[in-house]
């Protein structure tokens, strides 16, 4: 997620998410420290678009067909159960992940405009954040106290029934709109 110092004004930022509330007792001490977009209110989370449109397109057309969309997909069973790291990030990996990913594509087709990760990457990489710092051996030492921290929490079991919309209009991150998957 991007800075939480976004103006009040449609220029303001959002995002597409699954919140993962099941993932918090586990990551929140270290997206607390190490997390800017903890810091901004975002909840633990697994990104499926972001950015998304700017705050000022999001219009009740935007909002219906983002619901049509995630109404043709069923709740996501997954788990956290490996940490994993790109450059400067640790994370836990959701299993399966195609699901995510499948969510990723479905809504960038519909929104063309709005590529995973402003299109700074080729793959889509579902991931929750744990940790995102730009030296390599502190994130080391932080990846070796997690791994202490969560001996016998992972994995985490759960459900994701929802996608939420997010923005940063105030400054800080809060739902928009939370979106039912099939049936829910």
């Amino acid at each position: 997620m991007a800075d939480a110092n976004a103006t009040t004004n449609g220029d303001a930022e959002t995002a597409l998410i699954i919140a993962v509330p099941d993932a918090e007792d586990s990551v929140r001490a270290f997206r607390d420290e190490y997390d800017p977009s903890a810091a901004a209110g975002v909840p633990a989370h697994v990104t499926l678009l972001y950015p998304f449109k700017p705050f000022a397109e999001i219009d009740g057309d935007v909002l219906d067909t983002l619901r049509q969309c995630f109404a043709r997909f069923e709740p996501l069973v997954f788990s956290l159960k490996e940490t994993r790291r790109f450059p400067g990030v640790l994370y836990l990996a959701p299993d399966p992940s195609d699901p995510f990913r499948q969510l990723t594509l479905a809504i960038w087709d519909l929104f063309p405009e709005t590529p995973p990760y402003g299109g700074r990457h080729d793959d889509i990489v579902p991931h929750l954040c744990i940790a995102q710092v730009a030296d390599e051996e502190r994130l080391d030492r932080i990846a070796a106290d997690y791994a202490r921290a969560s001996h016998g929490t992972l994995p985490i079991q759960t459900t994701a029934t929802e996608v939420t919309l997010i923005d940063n209009r105030t400054g800080r991150w809060q739902t928009h709109t939370a979106f039912g998957l099939a049936g829910c």
